[in-house]
């Protein structure tokens, strides 16, 4: 037997209700922000992700699914939805008639990373990616975008963890107060560390390892090192976000694993003790360089992205349904060659004015088609046997109220329609009383 790949899953039928609703859900959020969607290859040039020698990052270095095409090209498999889209951007010259581009992207991306739980070497992201403007107000913008998603899911208790890398004096600043802190433990470092010293300090704090060493939690923190631009600006995201009463907390340590972020990081969380301490749901940050390091013009940008499996795994954990228990409108019980042959003449029908139905295709005993009837959630369950189909009647039954009645066969649709419709009227009424 051939099995999938590690660190690979399949979505069973089961499931894929969930991720629909899901995606659906994220468009709606993206169009109240007014967030248009963008639709990148899955491999691009190598060179797009791996532009920088000094990037150390461990999704640069370690985790990309890199390969050459049968021309020799070197070719890499999207490990995150940010870079392809500002390559887009830049060459389909987005800038020329939108001074800001607001864009939002999902799909599958590739890490060759420990498959746990909640992360796998194909996983699916969806990101949002605002391009051409410096304002603090839409960075407030994106983080209120993340959180009005993650309240669209029913998760509660959302808090944002915020920070800022200032501009590049700023960070220059405090890269040397950095080498200097943790050049005198340099033999406690681990391995990854070590090279980071040298290449790009500021990631160390992002560091798993040394977290916890007393040497880590003295090291100076770059808010005593921002200039007066940058502070100004940070405040300003922090007063936007104060206007819309999103919580947050300043932390000062975070930095995000991406080497491009400058000004505003941020991640945001909600409130699932089953999630474990790794309970971020979704991040992102400034990046006002990377549209230029492609080769276009100075853009700044700023952006967010949110792992769609461990949405649906939050949503899971915090006892959340996204979707409803499946349903058909009809399931059709044919008896006989002629009655199945009638049966699909009359499903081609109610399926075209929009309603869904189904039949037994094996040609079961009655008892296991009516069996396959309540497995798929029937609103209605319908016979038709030689006799039925003689008189040009079909018998039909409301599996919500168990009302059974013999119709003609020109009235399927017809009944159908005005029970539902009759059925919504009701559910109105019903509404109506309870506001009253």
């Amino acid at each position: 037997m051939i099995t999938k790949p590690k660190g690979t899953y399949d979505i069973l039928p089961d499931e894929s209700r969930s991720w629909a609703k899901l995606e659906d859900t994220i468009r709606k959020i993206c169009k109240l922000y007014n967030y248009k969607e963008i639709r990148t290859p899955i491999f691009e040039s190598f060179d797009v992700f791996h532009r920088d020698q000094n990037d150390t990052s461990d999704m640069v270095t370690k985790e990309t699914y890199d390969f050459k095409d049968r021309s020799d090209r070197q070719i890499t498999l999207r490990p995150e939805g940010t870079a392809g889209v500002a390559r887009a951007f830049v060459e389909n010259k987005l800038y020329v008639d939108n001074p800001v581009s607001k864009l939002f992207y999902m799909g599958p991306m590739f890490r060759y990373e420990r498959p746990q739980k909640g992360r796998n070497r194909q996983f699916n992201q969806f990101g949002v990616e605002a391009l051409g403007s410096d304002s603090p107000l839409i960075d407030a913008e994106v983080i209120s975008l993340g959180a009005s998603l993650i309240r669209a899911l029913g998760l509660k208790d959302i808090k944002v963890k915020i920070n800022s890398l200032g501009d590049e004096e700023s960070r220059n600043s405090y890269r040397d107060v950095l080498v200097k802190h943790f050049s005198s433990h340099v033999d406690d470092l681990c391995e990854d560390c070590k090279v980071r010293l040298e290449k790009n300090p500021l990631r160390i704090l992002d560091c798993k390892v040394d977290r916890d060493k007393d040497f880590f939690k003295t090291a100076p923190k770059i808010n005593d090192y921002l200039n007066k631009e940058s502070k100004e600006r940070f405040d300003a995201v922090l007063e936007a976000l104060d206007g819309m009463d999103l919580q947050y907390e300043v932390d000062y340590n975070l930095v995000r694993g991406l080497d491009y972020y400058c000004h505003t990081v941020f991640e945001l969380e909600a409130n699932i003790p089953e999630f474990g301490a790794g309970n971020v749901l979704g991040a992102g940050g400034r990046y006002d360089k990377l549209i230029s390091d492609l080769g276009g013009p100075k853009t700044p940008s700023v952006g967010m992205a949110f792992g769609l499996e461990r949405l649906l795994l939050a949503n899971s954990l915090s006892g959340k349904k996204l979707v409803n228990e499946d349903t058909i409108h009809a399931y059709f019980i044919a008896l006989g060659e002629k009655a199945a042959k009638e049966t699909t003449k009359i499903m081609n029908v109610c399926r075209i004015g929009g309603l869904s139905c189904d039949m037994d295709y094996l040609s079961g005993s009655l008892k296991s088609q009516f069996k396959k009837a309540d497995k798929n959630n029937a609103m209605f369950t319908l016979i038709l046997g030689d006799n039925e189909l003689e008189e040009f009647k079909i018998n039909i039954k409301d599996n919500r109220t168990d009302e059974q009645e013999t119709i003609s066969l020109y009235d399927v649709y017809p009944y159908i329609v005005n029970k539902l419709n009759k059925a919504a009227l009701g559910a109105c009424a019903g509404c109506d009383k309870k506001e009253k």
